[in-house]
């Protein structure tokens, strides 16, 4: 059986991997549905300005307005002439096919996933600082700067975070580490929109961010583990907080 491949520009194919049968504004609709999937976008939530979408995905505005004709064409999304395109159901239909696919780290608590994301996060990160190419490390500061303008947005900081981590990931070089490292990424994802709004939430995540980054440019893998293991701790701790506040108030109802 012959694959159609799309040949991409090396930049566009190091945030993508490799893309079959599919455009990039297929690939980058998926990326967006993965917010609905995944709870980040709800209902009647708008979504970034396709400048913002474009720098936060690092292409262009004209695939942004392809992506979410898809998506629109679909039902998904809402576009209107005057206002910001806005979520308009949550149910993905066809595209639920390898979006919204079961998440196995769903079934346990928060502590069992911590401690999975660390084992896993560690082999992972310790590769990528091994193998990750100058291009890779080139996206990731251009996602940076991307970042700093996600100050007042936590929807706009989490796509990007998303994809911060997805291209580290990809860059261990190996599909299934990487799809599992995602996976536990995703873990009570749809809680961290609420608490990467909390003051001072994402200053302190791209903190975290810029120093991956310079321990993975300095190509040592302990460093970089050791610097991700801080971020993953932050995050830990930070959604630990917000699920025991949320369960209290639940109990004193």
């Amino acid at each position: 059986m012959v694959t159609e491949k799309i040949n991409l520009p090396d930049k566009t194919a190091q945030l993508l991997g490799n893309v079959s049968r599919r455009s990039v504004r297929d690939v980058i609709a998926e990326k967006i549905a993965a917010l609905v999937a995944t709870g980040v976008l709800a209902v009647g939530d708008e979504l970034p300005g396709e400048r913002e979408l474009a720098s936060s995905l690092s292409v262009s505005r004209e695939t942004i307005r392809g992506a979410i004709q898809i998506l629109s064409a679909h039902g998904i999304l809402k576009v209107s002439h005057g206002a910001r395109t806005c979520v308009a159901k949550s149910d993905l239909g066809a595209l639920a096919v390898g979006v919204a696919s079961p998440s196995l780290a769903r079934n346990y608590d928060l502590d069992s996933v911590h401690d999975a994301r660390l084992l896993v996060e560690q082999r992972v990160v310790a590769r990528a600082a091994s193998l990750i190419s100058q291009q890779q490390i080139a996206q990731l500061h251009k996602s940076l700067s991307a970042q700093d303008e996600c100050h007042d947005d936590p929807v706009r900081f989490l796509l990007c975070d998303r994809e911060f981590h997805s291209l580290i990931y990809r860059a261990c070089d190996n599909g299934l580490l990487a799809d599992i490292a995602m996976d536990l990424y995703n873990y009570q994802l749809e809680h961290r929109r609420r608490i990467v709004a909390r003051s001072g939430s994402i200053i302190a995540s791209i903190a975290d961010h810029r120093a991956i980054v310079a321990a993975l440019e300095s190509r040592k893998p302990e460093a970089a583990v050791a610097a991700f293991a801080r971020h993953e701790m932050r995050i830990y701790r930070t959604t630990k907080e917000f699920l025991e506040a949320r369960m209290g108030l639940r109990k004193g109802k």
